[in-house]
Order: structure tokens, then C-alpha cells, then sequence
């Protein structure tokens, strides 16, 4: 706390005013040498990189100018965000993005990483080391505010999977075993790698552990450019120190020299003295831009000085926030003294030789070369696809809620059923036992497949930030979910298949009972495809449940059960939902699998003593006896393979109309004017290629 400048009450402003001129001068001096000799001067806060340290011809310098962000407010009109802001990162840095909350601070991070959403609208130039170009893979990376992590592996175990699906298949296993467990320990974690990151329902790490589990998973490939939202948020503040504290050093672990963006929401006073740079918002304008350490000494000069002893972060954000300061017994005298103290440093700031030297210096890194960024390699699509159905499987494993849960009520049910259905035998009452069983089989017990929809939508939040960081594409995410699933959907239908085929007593012999328990895994396949296509376009999980459970309802209505298929409704129910309801399929196939081969008793006087299966199926149950049953299944596992290609073109559609509907969407005032995008997925395999 002492390296940092505390004005005293005693202080005079022009004290202050001689001392910020002074070192402003020296700091726009120093950048000027920066900038000549292609060196980093940090501040004496900094990293200890010490003056004329060499920089890092490979890294990454960012930086934006005019840059304006607002999004729409219904008929209001649109509302801005963030409001002509100019500033820069520079590699061996760390750049802390401060404010109130609501100021803008995740925007600007969003922006500047490319991630902004399609109602947004932004203006301004972000360039990347001078030039309009977008961020390879393995340049950069984000660590998202939330954990969002499989919670059923270790942290050796997520740390590991996470480096071979990016590490190139050049390192051997052992080498990427190695970086994983050394990155493990440079965040400190090394007491707990074998602990699982645990979530509802079950310990595990703490929130900072979680943290920099996330901070490990992002660092595996040496990005040079790394955006952290809020990475201290909900740590107490020596948790803040010492994540901030290993991610300052990581500059000294190898050759690289990183460029480090955070937001961050109240630091304490030692996480701020590990900034370099600090850019401070109210209300989506710049309060103040420049190396942390002159912070004070700014507020000073313009009326605010911090009182002795008080962390200068709290100062600042308390002089300029104005959320909480309205005092039903005062009025508005704080709520107006707080938007003058805003109204005061924003204008000061605009006026300043800071501002001045800001604009300069993106001038002249716009006009160095610095180079451009080389894409990294990484691992092949086979590996990926083997890594992620790998690492999936294990989490249907430990995952209670997954699919055991599941198998025990699938077990459960079939007993019902089977107690219910018990000893059929073969007379004519049976004949509309067997249909019903049948059907129950075919429809509800396959229905409640949509139990697994909240695990999905778990793994869907995973996809998203790893493929958002380019870890893999969509087109690996589907080869993995789909071949880690087969085990256990063939355990769900192989064991209450089973009960309910054997103990009611259906057509005797093996091969029947193969198809019926094939024809009842393509069912479950489908309900879980038509799921993962359903959160592909409606990932709210209640809206998800909802709109799955409602198209089911509908194509078991459609079916030609409950009415006949010769008795449907032409319109809809008959063209086209009969057709495209996977349940007819299913009903034809395991209908003529239990029928033929097999005779009943008549009940009809003067009429023939037996009914062979093939007149039932004919007569009673309209089925299409033309087709083969094996034909049946046969578009039934056609569809699964249709609804998961639908879910793959949905996701890839998705990537590549996002970034256009930004585009159009974003107001260009300027020819200048450049959406710097991050790249979705990995740049080659087919599936991986920048969108």
C-alpha cells in the first residue's frame, strides 16, 4: 500500500497539479521510447519487468478508438452503453477495467473480445496489433464470470481433457499431462487436483478454486491475449490477491508476455497495486485511462483527493457512483453531488494530457507493424471426438442425475407395466392387451427421455464456452454426445425392455426380442435427438422441457393409435404428421414383430376358429404390411442420424448468421468502423473453420 500515492488532507491542489504534470510528462516520454524501440516500461506498480524490459515481437497489442455500443429499449429507442471510448492494451500489461456496477465494465470487455450480442449495436475501430483482422486460435482466450465446468471431474481430470482437445497431436500424452499439471500449479491448485469441482448437491471446491480451475483450462495453449469478467467476483480479498497475483506472474513463467484485460468490481488495496493500467467508467464514459499508480494523483487535481489510508479503489467508486447515495431525509444534495464529481473527472479527463497521450499513443501503435497473429496448432478431429466422448462418458457415469436415476424409474415402470400386462396369453382379449402394452412401450415410456434434458443443457453451456474459445467445433460436440450415450441407452432399454417383454409374456423367441429392444433404443435415440435440436433453438430449460414435451404430445396423437390411420383427419393429422411422427414407425414395426407368425381364437360365430396375426395387423391395426418391419427400424435410426444432423446445421447456422445479423445491425458512421469477432470454432477439420 505505501508504493501507492495518498494524498494528505494538508495536500494543496497545486501540490498536486506539479506533481501529476511531472509524472504525466515522464510517462508520455517513457511511451514514446515504448514505442521507437519496441519496449514496455511498466510502472512501478507493474511486474517487476523493470525500465527497457524487451517486449514480445509476437504479442498482442489492442486497441480501440471511438467506441460506441447501444442496444435497443423497445419504443424508447436504443440506450447507450458505452459512449465514445479510446483506449489500449499493450502485451507484458494488465489492463483493469474498473466501475459501478451497471457502468459498462462487461460490455466493454464483450466488445473488445468480440462477443457481443446481435441486438447490440456498436461504432468505433478495434484494432489488432494496428490492423483489422480477427483473432486466430490459440491467441486469445476468456474466462467468463460464471464456473462453467462438468462438476463430476477432478481437477487434474478437466484440466487434462481440456489440454488434449487443445494442444496439438504433435506433444505427446505425457507432454500435455505435464503443461496440464504445471498450469494446475501455477494457480495454486496442486492440493487439490485430485478433488472433484462438485456443484449442486455435492461438494467440492471452493468459488475461488472453481476460478482458477477456469483460468487453468484457458491458459493451457499460452494465449497472448487474455479477457477475465470479474475473476474476483464473490472472493474474499485475499482469494483476490492471490488469483490476481498468479495471473500477473505468468509473464515470468515462459517466454510469452501476455496481454491481460479484466473487469473487475471492487479490488482490494494490494489486487490493485498489481494493475498497470486502469480504465475507469460511470454510466459508459471514461472517468480516467491510464497507468494505475497516477489514478490518485488525477482524482487529487480535480478536487477528490483519497483520504489517508483508504484503499483507492473504494475512493473511486464511491465519488462516482451515484446508485445509493439518494437519502429520502436529505433529498437529492448526495445524488447530485455524485453526478457533479462525474461531470467534473469526465470532462477533466477529456481535457487532460492523459487523453491527449492515449490518443497518441493508438495513433502510433496503429501505425507501427507489430506484426500479425499466427494461428496455433492443435488437435486433430478424430482426437477431439475421442477426447470429448471420453471425457462424456465419465460424466454419465458420476453423474447421478444422468442416467441411473433414469434406469430406476425406467425399472420401476416396467414392473408396473409388466405386473399390470402380466401373463397375457393368447385369446382374443389379449389381442388389444398386446396393442395397448405396446403402445405404452413405444410412447411414454420413451417420453420420459426428456428427463435427461437438464444434463443436456448443462453440457450445451460447457459447448458453448469451449467452442466459443475455439476448444472444438460442433460437428466433434455431436460424435462425442452421441457415441458416450450408446452404453447407456442400450442398459435403459436392454433391462426394462426385458421385464416388460418376458414377464406379460409376448411373441416367444430371442430374435424378437432383439428387434423390439433395438426398435425401443432408436426410440430413446430420437427423443434425446429431438431434445438436443429443441435446445439448439429454445435453450430456456423450463421453455425447453415445454416445447419437447408438446411436439412428443403431438406425434403420439399423430401416431395412428389413438385414431386409426385410416381414420385421421387428411389435413395435418394425416399429411403430414402421421408421416413424420417417429411413434408410426415404432408402432408399425413392433406391432408386426409381435403379430406375425402368431393365431387367435375367434370370437365371431360362423365364422373361421382362429385369426392368423397378419388379418390383425391388416384389419384391426391398418398397418402397412407392404413394408417390411425391419424397414420400419430401419427409418427410425434413419431419423436419429436426421434429427442429429438437424441439431449439427442449427448450431453451424447459428455460428455463421450471428456475426452477420451483428454486422448489419451495428450503425458504421465512419469507413473506419471494424466488429473484431473472436473466432467460434477451430480453423480447420471442416467443422472447425472461423465463422
Amino acid at each position: 500500500m505505501s508504493s501507492l500515492p495518498y494524498p494528505s488532507k494538508q495536500s494543496s491542489a497545486s501540490d498536486h497539479r506539479l506533481n501529476y504534470q511531472s509524472t504525466s510528462s515522464r510517462y508520455n516520454h517513457e511511451i514514446k521510447a515504448t514505442l521507437e524501440v519496441k519496449t514496455v516500461v511498466p510502472p512501478p506498480s507493474s511486474r517487476g519487468g523493470g525500465e527497457g524490459a524487451a517486449i514480445d515481437h509476437n504479442g498482442v497489442f489492442l486497441t480501440w478508438e471511438d467506441l460506441w455500443v447501444t442496444v435497443s429499449n423497445g419504443k424508447k429507442g436504443s440506450k447507450s452503453i458505452l459512449q465514445g471510448l479510446t483506449g489500449y492494451a499493450q502485451p507484458g500489461e494488465l489492463l483493469a477495467i474498473m466501475g459501478p456496477s451497471g457502468c459498462g465494465k462487461s460490455t466493454l470487455l464483450d466488445t473488445l473480445a468480440g462477443r457481443l450480442g446481435s441486438n447490440t449495436r456498436q461504432t468505433g475501430d478495434i484494432l489488432i496489433n494496428g490492423h483489422k483482422q480477427r483473432l486466430a486460435y490459440g491467441t486469445s482466450a476468456y474466462v467468463t464470470q460464471d464456473e462453467t465446468l462438468i462438476t463430476t471431474l477432478t481437477v487434474k481430470e478437466a484440466v487434462y481433457y481440456s489440454a488434449q482437445l487443445q494442444l496439438p497431436d504433435s506433444m505427446s500424452r505425457a507432454e500435455k499431462k505435464e503443461r496440464a499439471e504445471v498450469t494446475i500449479r501455477e494457480m495454486g491448485l496442486q492440493d487439490a487436483m485430485n478433488t472433484r469441482i462438485g456443484g449442486w448437491g455435492s461438494k467440492g471446491l471452493s468459488g475461488g478454486q472453481k476460478r482458477r480451475v477456469s483460468i487453468c483450462i484457458e491458459i493451457l495453449t499460452h494465449p497472448k491475449l487474455l479477457f477475465l469478467d470479474e475473476p474476483t467476483s464473490g472472493l474474499d480479498s485475499a482469494a483476490s490477491y492471490y488469483v490476481m497475483s498468479r495471473i500477473v506472474r505468468f509473464d515470468s513463467k515462459d517466454e510469452n508476455r501476455r496481454t491481460v484485460i479484466a473487469s473487475i468490481h471492487q479490488p482490494s488495496g494490494e489486487v490493485f497495486q498489481l494493475f498497470d493500467s486502469l480504465c475507469l467508467l460511470s454510466a459508459g464514459k471514461v472517468v480516467y485511462f491510464g497507468p494505475a499508480s497516477q489514478a490518485n494523483e488525477f482524482f487529487a487535481l480535480n478536487g477528490f483527493p483519497c483520504p489517508t489510508l483508504q484503499n483507492p479503489s473504494d475512493h473511486f467508486l464511491k465519488t462516482i457512483n451515484k446508485d445509493f447515495e439518494t437519502d429520502p431525509e436529505q433529498g437529492l444534495e448526495d445524488a447530485i453531488t455524485a453526478e457533479v464529481a462525474i461531470n467534473t473527472l469526465t470532462k477533466a479527463y477529456k481535457s487532460s494530457d492523459h487523453y491527449q497521450q492515449v490518443k497518441r499513443l493508438v495513433t502510433e501503435i496503429c501505425e507501427k507493424d507489430c506484426g500479425t497473429l499466427e494461428e496455433r496448432s492443435h488437435s486433430s478431429f478424430l482426437t477431439q471426438c475421442l477426447v470429448l466422448t471420453r471425457r462424456s462418458f465419465v460424466n454419465m457415469y458420476r453423474d447421478l442425475g444422468y442416467y441411473w436415476l433414469r434406469v430406476a424409474i425406467y425399472v420401476a415402470l416396467a414392473l408396473g407395466l409388466a405386473t399390470l400386462f402380466y401373463n397375457l396369453g393368447s385369446d382374443n382379449d389379449s389381442i388389444q392387451d398386446r396393442g395397448s402394452l405396446l403402445m405404452f412401450i413405444a410412447s411414454f415410456l420413451t417420453f420420459m427421455t426428456i428427463g435427461g434434458f437438464p444434463s443436456f443443457v448443462e453440457d450445451m453451456k460447457i459447448f458453448e464456452r469451449e467452442r466459443l474459445n475455439g476448444h472444438y467445433g460442433a460437428t466433434a460436440f455431436v460424435f462425442g454426445n452421441t457415441f458416450s450415450a450408446f452404453p447407456y441407452l442400450l442398459l435403459i432399454s436392454a433391462i426394462p425392455g426385458a421385464i416388460t417383454y418376458y414377464l406379460p409374456g409376448l411373441h416367444k423367441g430371442y430374435e424378437h426380442f432383439i428387434y423390439f429392444v433395438l426398435v425401443l433404443f432408436a426410440c430413446m435415440m430420437l427423443v434425446e435427438s429431438l431434445m438436443m435440436t429443441v435446445a439448439s433453438m429454445v435453450p430456456n430449460f423450463l421453455m425447453g422441457i415445454i416445447t419437447g414435451a408438446g411436439i412428443q404430445g403431438f406425434m403420439i396423437l399423430g401416431g395412428g393409435f389413438f385414431r386409426l390411420p385410416h381414420d385421421l383427419p387428411q389435413p395435418f393429422w394425416k399429411y403430414p404428421m402421421y408421416y413424420i411422427a417417429f411413434h408410426k414407425y415404432a408402432y408399425q414395426g413392433m406391432f408386426k414383430n409381435e403379430f406375425e407368425g402368431l393365431t387367435f381364437p375367434s370370437n365371431q360365430a360362423g365364422g373361421p376358429r382362429t385369426i392368423p396375426g397378419e388379418q390383425i395387423l391388416r384389419d384391426r391395426w391398418q398397418v402397412e404390411m407392404g413394408v417390411s418391419k425391419w424397414v420400419d427400424l430401419a427409418i427410425l435410426l434413419g431419423m436419429v442420424v436426421l434429427y442429429r444432423i438437424l441439431f449439427l446445421v442449427i448450431i453451424k447456422t447459428t455460428e455463421k448468421i450471428k456475426p452477420i445479423i451483428t454486422a448489419i445491425v451495428s450503425v458504421r458512421p465512419k469507413q473506419t468502423t471494424q466488429i473484431m469477432e473472436i473466432p467460434l470454432t477451430t480453423p480447420s477439420h471442416g467443422d472447425q473453420s472461423v465463422v
